[in-house]
């Protein structure tokens, strides 16, 4: 797979066509652009939404310090400039590469290559039964594997790892995005350190603040001091080693309770500072999701699901597999006894892989059917600027207008019948060469 090494551009919005909504995050809309003959997917990001939530935490922070307007905008942009400095870092087939910024008054934007693809989310529930196969499975995740591996060698953890994170290219092979909930972790002090990091703004998380250093949920502060997280039984005979390598111990812990609420790893609920080994849970909790159709500790609200991720096994039904036994070693509670990235390369599920291939795989489970994108017909008298507020900044717009927006940002892409649509390898006019991803 090649690389996009174009340095990114200073975007204009006037050189903007929007062509569509691909959806909306916490933070942002996606929209679908034309720049001049290039192709593109734009996040944007409400300004206002962004000074309002920064107004709001420093309103519950009476014993911080008055702080200059200056500096108080600086920490409200803080994590959007981190997200786009990671975006220009990464050099990796897997990793979007930032194509383009574009900033004005209302809206901060980030180009990126659109993947036709959707997401492993909307793919998973086109299956009959919602669920992949094995041999699928280990394809996607072995590519997570590459993707994160490469992303802590940067000293960076995820944090978010969801399947609608997880996009797919136009060529099959997955991208992994959205990271505003990254974060940039630094070793830990030692007379010999000499750990060195990309070029770039470095946003280091390290040791947080005191006033942050508890940050429990009120409902769970009861029940963590009663909960002590201790490995849990494995069945396996398997000789892969288990608990952080030499490597992801000499990284300090971050404090922040970030990321969405089924894929927490319970470090993170307790509060007691976590490090790179969350997003190991995290792909636990995906590769568990692609098995059985669902996530292994959902509960009826927050609180019970938070509930269950500190003190209940997940529940892997049927008879034992090695994808079965990765899963267990992935969710295991302790932080330091859960299996590490080399443990992971070397686990039985991926016997026989070729970690220095898989990126020439040149057919993968899926692939799109050519430009199912609709990347033509552009949207009459669509204000990217107001939408944007419209449903981040509460501006913009009368209650029709709003109506639209939130119709035109909370489609399901698994009900687009004409878009994102998949085929089998082997429906494929090719289909008589070998289905790639199934030679590990």
């Amino acid at each position: 797979m090649e690389e996009d090494r174009r340095n990114p551009l200073v975007l204009d919005l006037r050189d903007l066509r929007v062509v569509s909504v691909l959806g909306r995050g916490a933070k942002g809309v996606a929209f679908l652009v034309r720049y001049g003959s290039e192709t593109l997917a734009l996040k944007a990001i409400c300004r206002k939404s962004i000074e309002k939530k920064q107004s709001q935490s420093q309103s519950q922070s009476q014993s911080e310090p008055e702080r200059e307007p200056q500096t108080q905008q600086e920490d409200a942009y803080r994590r959007v400039w981190f997200e786009r400095d990671v975006l220009d870092t990464f050099h990796h087939p897997l990793l979007p590469k930032l194509r383009g910024t574009l900033v004005t008054d209302k809206i901060v934007g980030f180009a990126l290559q659109l993947c036709s693809g959707g997401d492993l989310n909307s793919l998973r529930k086109k299956q009959t039964e919602k669920m992949f196969s094995d041999d699928i499975t280990r394809f996607y995740a072995a590519e997570l594997v590459l993707a994160l591996e490469y992303l802590h060698g940067l000293g960076i953890v995820y944090r978010d790892l969801k399947p609608e994170n997880v996009l797919v290219q136009d060529n099959g092979h997955i991208m992994l995005v959205d990271f505003d909930l990254s974060a940039r972790i630094s070793t830990k002090s030692t007379p010999n350190s000499s750990q060195k990091f990309p070029s770039g703004r470095q946003l280091s998380v390290g040791k947080a603040s005191s006033r942050k250093k508890r940050r429990i949920p009120s409902f769970l502060s009861c029940i963590s001091a009663e909960i002590s997280i201790t490995p849990a039984e494995s069945d396996s005979g398997g000789s892969c080693s288990t608990g952080p390598s030499k490597a992801e111990s000499s990284w300090e812990k971050s404090n922040s309770f970030v990321g969405t609420e089924e894929y927490i790893a319970p470090e993170m609920i307790i509060g007691k500072g976590h490090d790179l080994a969350v997003d190991w849970w995290s792909l636990g909790v995906v590769l568990y999701e692609m098995l059985y159709g669902r996530t292994p500790f959902r509960g009826s609200n927050r609180k019970e699901t938070f509930y269950r991720i500190l003190t209940k096994t997940a529940d892997l039904v049927g008879e034992p597999t090695p994808l079965r036994d990765l899963i267990g070693r992935l969710l295991e509670k302790d932080p330091e006894q859960r299996i590490s990235v080399e443990g992971i390369k070397k686990h039985e599920f991926f016997r026989g892989v070729d970690w220095e291939d898989i990126l020439n795989i040149s057919r993968p489970p899926f692939v799109p059917m050519g430009k199912e994108v609709e990347t033509e017909e552009v949207i009459p008298g669509i204000d990217m600027e107001e939408f944007v507020e419209s449903v981040f900044g509460g501006g913009g717009g009368g209650g029709d207008e709003r109506e639209k927006v939130k119709k035109m940002t909370e489609v399901d892409p698994s009900d687009k019948k004409d878009k994102h649509e998949f085929v089998w390898v082997n429906a494929l006019s090719n289909s008589r060469k070998k289905d790639e991803f199934l030679i590990f």
